[in-house]
C-alpha cells in the first residue's frame, strides 16, 4: 500500500522525485567508492655516505690583538696624522695635541733648575770662605794657646781666640748645610722638569705597535680631557692577518665542543664562500640573557686574504663528531609520524614518554614504505652519530629500502613535515 502511494506521488512529482533520486545516488557513491586522498608521503632511500654532527652559533669577527691607544695629558688634539684603515708602524705620530701650555712648563722647569744650580754655586763659594776662615781662626787660637801658657795673654785673650774660633766652625757648618739644600733644591727642579718634558713627549700621540687603524675617535679640534681616566683616541689592529671569532654557544651543545675541532662559518658579506676555523679557546665563565645560558668559545681564523674584517656576524657551524661511509637516512625521518589513520593500532600508552625514552636509548621508531602508500611499516630501529641532514643507522634497515620523511597536501601543494614528539596522540 506504502509503495502504490510512494509511485503515485512520483508519478504527481516528476522534478521533485529526480531530485531526490540524484541525492540518493551520490550518498551511495560516497559510500561505494571513496574520494581519492588529499595527500600523499614523501619518501627517500635509506643510503650510504657521510654523517655529521654540528653545533650552530653566532658570533662576531675580532682581531687577535686590538690595542687602545689613549693620552695621558689633557688638552686640545691639533692635528691627526691617520685615518680609518691607515697602516702604521711602530713609532708612528698618530696625533698632536697643543703643547703650548706645557712647553711653558718646560721653559719654567728649566729656570727653576738653573736658579738652584746658581744657588748651590753660592753655597760651595760660602763653604770655601767659611773653611778659610776657620784656618785661620784655628791658627790664630794656637798662637794664643802657646802665649797664653808663657803668661803673654790673659785669660780674656784666650776665651776671644776660642770664641773667633766657633763662630769659624759654625760659619762653615751653615755653607755646607746650604749647599746640601741647594742640591736637593736641583734634584727637585730637574725632577719637574723631566715630568714637564715627559709630558711635553706625550703631546705627541704614537703607534706603540705595527698594525692598522680600525677607529678614530677624535678629529683636529676635539678637547682630551684625561682628569679621571684616558681617554681612548684610536684603535690599532697589530695583526689582521689572523682573527678570531666570539661564538655564543648555548649550554646544550657546550658539551660537545673541543679545542681544536674543524669550524666551519659564514658571514653576510660572502654568501658564497665558506671559510675554516679551529676551536682555540673555551671560556668557562657563563653568561645568562633571557633566561638562556651559553658560553664563549673562540675560534682562530686565517685572515691572509684579508676578506674578514672586524665586527663582522659569522653565521659558525663546529663539527663535533663525523663518520664516513655509513648507512644513513635523512635526519626528518627519525622525528616523522604518520597521520594517525595511517598508523597501526598503538598502545594507548603515553607516547611521547615511550618515543622520548626510545631515542635516550639509542633507538627511534621510523616508517617504511609498503605496497599501500598509505599504510607504511614501523620500525625500530638503532642508531648512531645524529646530524642536522643525516643520521646514522646502526641496525634495523637495509641500503634502499624507502623511509617517510614528510607527507604532502595534494591540494595547496604545501610539505607536512610533523615531530614524532610533538605530534603526539593525535
Amino acid at each position: 500500500m506504502i509503495i502504490k502511494q510512494a509511485f503515485s506521488w512520483m508519478r504527481l512529482h516528476p522534478y521533485v522525485s529526480g531530485l531526490i533520486a540524484l541525492v540518493v545516488i551520490a550518498i551511495l557513491y560516497k559510500i561505494v567508492i571513496p574520494s581519492p586522498a588529499s595527500y600523499e608521503y614523501v619518501t627517500e632511500p635509506v643510503s650510504r655516505g657521510d654523517v655529521a654532527r654540528i653545533v650552530s652559533a653566532s658570533g662576531k669577527l675580532r682581531a687577535l690583538n686590538t690595542i687602545n691607544v689613549g693620552s695621558e695629558i689633557s688638552g686640545q688634539v691639533t692635528d691627526v696624522f691617520v685615518d680609518f684603515n691607515s697602516p702604521v708602524t711602530a713609532g708612528q705620530v698618530l696625533a698632536r695635541i697643543d703643547p703650548t701650555r706645557i712647553e711653558a712648563r718646560v721653559t719654567q722647569a728649566r729656570a727653576q733648575v738653573a736658579s738652584a744650580r746658581a744657588t748651590l754655586a753660592q753655597a760651595e763659594a760660602s763653604i770655601i770662605r767659611a773653611q778659610t776662615d776657620f784656618e785661620v781662626q784655628s791658627r790664630e787660637y794656637g798662637r794664643q794657646q802657646q802665649l797664653a801658657d808663657k803668661g803673654f795673654v790673659s785669660k780674656a785673650g784666650i776665651d776671644q781666640a776660642r770664641n773667633a774660633l766657633a763662630n769659624a766652625r759654625a760659619s762653615l757648618s751653615t755653607a755646607k748645610a746650604q749647599a746640601q739644600s741647594g742640591r736637593a733644591q736641583i734634584a727637585q727642579s730637574e725632577a719637574e722638569l723631566s715630568s714637564a718634558q715627559l709630558d711635553l713627549d706625550r703631546t705627541r700621540i704614537i703607534a706603540p705597535t705595527s698594525g692598522v687603524v680600525i677607529n678614530k675617535l677624535v678629529e683636529p679640534g676635539t678637547t682630551v680631557a684625561a682628569s679621571f681616566q684616558t681617554p681612548n683616541l684610536f684603535e690599532i689592529a697589530a695583526d689582521t692577518s689572523r682573527m678570531q671569532v666570539e661564538a655564543s654557544v648555548d649550554e646544550a651543545d657546550i658539551g660537545q665542543v673541543r679545542v681544536d675541532q674543524l669550524v666551519r662559518f659564514t658571514v653576510d658579506s660572502y654568501p658564497d664562500d665558506t671559510f675554516v676555523a679551529k676551536v682555540g679557546q673555551i671560556r668557562k665563565s657563563a653568561t645568562e640573557e633571557q633566561n638562556v645560558v651559553s658560553y664563549l668559545v673562540i675560534l682562530d681564523v686565517d685572515n691572509k686574504q684579508g676578506k674578514l674584517l672586524t665586527g663582522m656576524t659569522a653565521n659558525v657551524e663546529i663539527v663535533t663528531g663525523t663518520k664516513t661511509n655509513v648507512l644513513r637516512v635523512p635526519a626528518p625521518a627519525i622525528r616523522f609520524r604518520p597521520r594517525k589513520d595511517d598508523r597501526p593500532d598503538e598502545d594507548k600508552k603515553d607516547q611521547k614518554s615511550a618515543s622520548k625514552e626510545k631515542f635516550k636509548n639509542r633507538t627511534a621508531n621510523i616508517w617504511l614504505a609498503s605496497d599501500d602508500p598509505y599504510k607504511p611499516d614501523p620500525r625500530t630501529v638503532t642508531i648512531g652519530l645524529a646530524g642536522e641532514d643525516f643520521v646514522e643507522i646502526i641496525k634495523g634497515v637495509t641500503e634502499e629500502e624507502k623511509v617517510l620523511v614528510r607527507s604532502k597536501n595534494l591540494e595547496n601543494e604545501e610539505d607536512e613535515e610533523e615531530d614524532e614528539f610533538a605530534r603526539g596522540n593525535t
